[in-house]
């Protein structure tokens, strides 16, 4: 895709999650799987994160909250490193899963700390 939006998306995913995830996710994409690539890049972040009435800070924060609703691991552990890389500290994404599990579930908030956990220990690592 080459349309300024797609373009501002993937600029946007590129400062938010890094180099290596989206390099990673783009390489891995096969014909079936490049239009969710494309949709994602172009709409999520070309549409939605490129807005400004939200920080990018309060979007990771959220985005965190959803993607523990939605028992989404993987996602979550993207959305955290992201969150990380926003400035997040790790007592604000603790009270988001903390507030999620009380809202979402327990079981939802225990895997979504299992996630976040992963991506912490090893931000921390470094």
């Amino acid at each position: 895709m080459g349309t300024d939006k797609y373009k501002r998306g993937m600029a946007v995913r590129r400062e938010v999650l890094g180099d290596e995830y989206v390099d990673r996710a783009t390489k891995n994409a096969t014909a079936f799987s490049k239009p969710l690539q494309d949709l994602v890049a172009e709409n999520c972040w070309g549409e939605i994160w490129t807005r400004e009435v939200l920080s990018r800070r309060t979007r990771s924060l959220v985005t965190i909250a959803f993607l523990a609703a939605l028992k989404a691991p993987a996602e979550l552990r993207a959305h955290v490193l992201g969150a990380l890389r926003n400035g997040c500290s790790v007592e604000e994404i603790q009270e988001v899963l903390l507030q999620s599990a009380v809202y979402c579930g327990i079981p939802a908030g225990i895997d979504a700390f299992r996630a976040a956990r992963e991506v912490i220990e090893e931000w921390q690592a470094k």
